[in-house]
């Protein structure tokens, strides 16, 4: 018999009837079958996966099938952000559709935050509505998108404008899937590992400083801890405010200055997202300091830690490595497109320390725009 495989962790999101837990562990995808059966018992799967997790969807595939939970062959997509559009969500529904998924079956989102973004909105529209498992394997999927039911695809206007609220019945963090991941794409994720200490943990935020370095070689603790406690955060957040209407808006800090970064350079893989959110921290945190909301200390902090690991913390070193930049008219064009734009009024999550983000309301837009031009000079 097949000795049963263990999480590491486990954190529980709290939404009465619609609770799941969320296992954090090495070698959970050898052990889909035994979660998903507890978890969802009766339930038969059909698997969305990005092109760039063939291995690991082979391995899913196989045990589920083993197991007779296997609706038929994985649905492949492009990696990329470009996935993140309508002609994609068409493709994968209609795919769906020709497994014959019905309404008591469930879709696995298996790759980064693109898929789980992608498959996790099929899931939410088809039938009206399907139940999804997330199993992500990159670290900023496993921190962040996966957890909290956000689903949606990118247009023309922005970022994730079109979407819904999802959640899912079971999030699978396997962490052996990180160790095929590209450093960049590994760096990307550890953004938003640093955002959950600028925005509401300063001693976590510390023990990053102290622990960046064993935590990108992944040791198996820091590593562990570092997942384990980001994810809990956000957890303890989307129970609060499932759907933001308070302090899950604290999640976006850096969004609206990275968001636009990242439509400026047309979600092309020349900024990834992680790295578009690490300059937009930096750039609230500037902001912060410059309508005096916290002291110098608190940006160059944030700036010190997020350049040692290696991410661009100004617009100058952006153009250094990118060739060119973007211009003060197209970024502010972008922001103002955000979702977090209300009846024509900027709010912007900013910070008054190193673990104490709020939201400001109605920032005046030349005020954001005199920054931004500043900024761009740096």
């Amino acid at each position: 018999m097949t000795a049963q495989i263990k999480p590491s962790a486990r954190v529980d999101v709290e939404l009465g009837e619609r609770s799941y837990p969320i296992l954090i562990g090495n070698g959970l995808i050898a052990g889909a079958p035994q979660f998903l059966a507890e978890t969802l018992p009766g339930t038969r799967f059909a698997i969305v996966a990005d092109e760039a997790v063939h291995a690991y969807a082979d391995q899913l595939e196989a045990g589920l099938s083993g197991a007779g939970l296997l609706l038929g062959p994985t649905v492949y997509v492009p990696s990329g952000e470009a996935s993140k559009s309508f002609a994609s969500l068409e493709r994968v529904t209609a795919a769906l559709l020709d497994l014959g998924v019905e309404r008591d079956h469930a879709v696995i989102a298996l790759g980064g935050g693109v898929i789980g973004d992608l498959a996790g909105f099929a899931a939410a529209t088809l039938k009206r509505g399907v139940r999804v498992v997330q199993v992500p394997t990159t670290l900023l999927a496993q921190v962040d998108s996966s957890v909290g039911g956000k689903t949606g695809i990118d247009t023309s206007h922005g970022k994730n404008l079109v979407g819904a609220f999802h959640q899912p019945s079971l999030v699978l963090i396997d962490l052996d899937t990180l160790k095929t991941l590209p450093e960049r794409e590994f760096r990307a994720g550890y953004a938003e590992v640093a955002k959950y200490g600028a925005l509401g943990d300063s001693v976590f935020f510390r023990w990053l400083e102290d622990n960046a370095s064993a935590i990108f070689e992944q040791d198996t603790y820091p590593l562990t801890d570092a997942v384990e406690t980001s994810v809990r955060m956000k957890a303890e957040i989307v129970s609060r405010d499932e759907k933001e209407a308070g302090d899950r808006a604290l999640l976006n800090l850096g969004h609206t200055f990275g968001h636009a970064v990242e439509a400026w350079a047309g979600y092309s893989g020349d900024v990834l997202h992680g790295e578009a959110v690490a300059l937009g921290m930096v750039l609230a945190a500037r902001f912060s300091e410059a309508e005096g909301f916290c002291a110098g200390t608190v940006s160059r902090r944030l700036e010190d830690h997020l350049a040692e690991v290696g991410f661009a913390t100004t617009f100058g070193e952006l153009r250094q490595r990118l060739g060119r930049g973007p211009s003060l008219d197209e970024l502010t064009g972008f922001m103002e497109q955000d979702k977090k734009v209300k009846d024509g009024k900027m709010n912007l999550i900013l910070l008054s320390g190193i673990g104490n983000a709020f939201v400001a309301k109605d920032v005046a837009r030349d005020k954001i725009r005199a920054f931004l031009a500043a900024e761009l000079e740096r």
